[in-house]
Parts: C-alpha cells; structure tokens; sequence
C-alpha cells in the first residue's frame, strides 16, 4: 500500500483530502507544521524514511497575502525554502512529490486564460515566494512530480471568502465587493479529490505543470452574489473597484486558468464553480 505524506493537513485542501482519505486505498500520514517542521531538512527526511514514504502531498503555504509583504522571511520559508526541502528530499529518496502552488505568480494582466507556459511575473512578496519554490522544484526535478497552480481556494474547513461572506451577510445590510478582479473560484474538497484520483497516473521524468480550478468565469462580486442567493441572506451586495478597497498587496485583476492540460492527460471532468458552491454550503448547513 502506498504511504503518503500530507503537509499542511489543517489547511483547506489538506483537511479535504484527510476527509476523502477512507475512499482511497493508500496509508496516509497527516501533517501540520507542530507535528513537522518542512522547514528542517532532517527531520523531513528522516521523518521519510521511518515511515517508507512514498509520496508527498505539499498543503502547507504561508497563504496570508497582506501579511507577506512585511513578513518576507516567514513567506519565503515556508513557500520557497521548505518546498525545496521537499523537492531535495524526493529526489534523494525517489519520492513522488505533488505540490499546490497559485495564480498570484501571474500578475493578472492577461487577456485569455492563463496557460502552464505562460511567464510569470508575481506582483506581490506572496506571489513571488510561491514562484520561487516552483522554480526550485522546476531545477532540482523529482521524478514523477507535479505543481498544480490553484485560485480562489475555499471549503468548508477554514478560512476563506465564502465564510466570511456567510458572517457578514447575517450581520450587514450592504456590502460592497469588488468587481474588476476575474477569476475562478476553486472548492478545495473538488482539488482534493482530483490530487487523489490522478496521482497514480503521474509518470514523468521532467515536473510538470498544471492548472485547476473550478469551470467558469466571474467577479468577486458574481461570488458574494451567488452566496447571499443559495444562503437566502438579504444582505445587498454592492459592486466597487479595487481602487476603492485598498490592501498592501496588489492582487492579480486577471486570473483566469486554462484547465485543458489537466482534463486532456488525465481525462477528469471540472465541475462548474456554482455546483461545487452548492454542495459545500449544503455541507456547512448553509444551502437555504
């Protein structure tokens, strides 16, 4: 049976796979950084070795965008200098390693979907940090790897915008949520099960690439709208612009991900972004 080694299980897409994981005949080793530290090499490596890994699913991320841009050392170690840990230790020991990484390595100044050969140019310390770890990945090249580059994560686990949207739909009467950001909302349970599904399938002898996110297109404004509706809240959305609700970190106003790649190697089907908000509001009691 395969061991498999999931980082940052407490996360969205690592506590989905945890909930999956009695459907899959695999052994599974359930992570966060208190129980390891992907920052230190040995403790990785021999942590790998004990347990006969086999594979790593990499869920852990320093995914606190804002924060980045003071925190730099933090960001860079956990999305840069832990994930070529990882990378080092695959390839030493022959290990399959599936990394998540993001949209925010584009600047969102695209026209069409961003594809798997796009260049990118991250606008943000986030960003730029996430792109450092593919890049150490790219480089060091374990065999039978892949980077698979994710938007606008949510789930019932943890924090994310549908959450917070929920909160404040029962507590305001307006809101205003921006609407010149375009993207493509990614349920973590539907990543998850995907990762699970194709990672027996993964033979390469080069890291690929590759995107994932739900199907469709929308604002965050399209999203808010769409929660208030299933939840059956009153609260009224408003459409702004992203000049009128500033952050320390700019964030990509175009991040559309083109899914072909994906879909044509491993012949999944990619739910339509309202489906997937439908049944992970119908899990959270939510769905009115």
């Amino acid at each position: 049976m395969l061991n498999i080694l999931v980082t940052g299980s407490n996360g969205q897409v690592g506590s989905e796979i945890k909930a999956l994981h009695g459907d899959y005949p695999y052994n599974f080793f359930f992570t966060d950084k208190d129980a390891l530290d992907i920052t230190a090499y040995e403790d990785v490596e021999q942590f790998c070795q004990e347990k006969n890994i086999q594979t790593i699913i990499n869920c852990a991320a320093y995914t606190a965008v804002d924060k980045a841009e003071t925190d730099k050392e933090s960001a860079d170690s956990i999305n840069h200098l832990a994930v070529k840990n990882l990378t080092e230790i695959s390839k030493k020991h022959d290990i399959q390693l599936i990394h998540i990484s993001t949209d925010y390595v584009f600047d969102g100044k695209n026209y069409k979907p961003y594809s798997e050969d796009d260049t990118p140019n991250p606008n943000g310390i986030y960003g730029r940090t996430k792109l450092e770890g593919e890049k150490a990945m790219l480089q060091i090249n374990p065999k039978d790897s892949v980077i698979i580059r994710t938007s606008w994560v949510y789930s019932s686990y943890g924090a994310n915008f549908v959450k917070t949207m929920l909160r404040l739909g029962k507590e305001k009467e307006v809101l205003g949520v921006i609407f010149d950001q375009v993207g493509t909302p990614t349920y973590a349970r539907d990543l998850a099960r995907t990762i699970l599904e194709i990672l027996p399938n993964i033979k390469n002898e080069k890291v690929e690439i590759y995107n994932y996110s739900n199907e469709g297109v929308l604002s965050w404004y399209d999203f808010a709208k769409e929660i208030m509706r299933m939840a059956k809240l009153d609260c009224k959305i408003n459409p702004i612009e992203t000049k009128d609700y500033p952050t320390p970190a700019e964030r990509p106003h175009y991040s559309l991900l083109n899914k072909s790649k994906i879909k044509n190697e491993f012949g999944i089907t990619i739910p339509f972004w309202k489906d997937s908000l439908d049944k992970c509001l119908k899990m959270m009691g939510e769905r009115k």
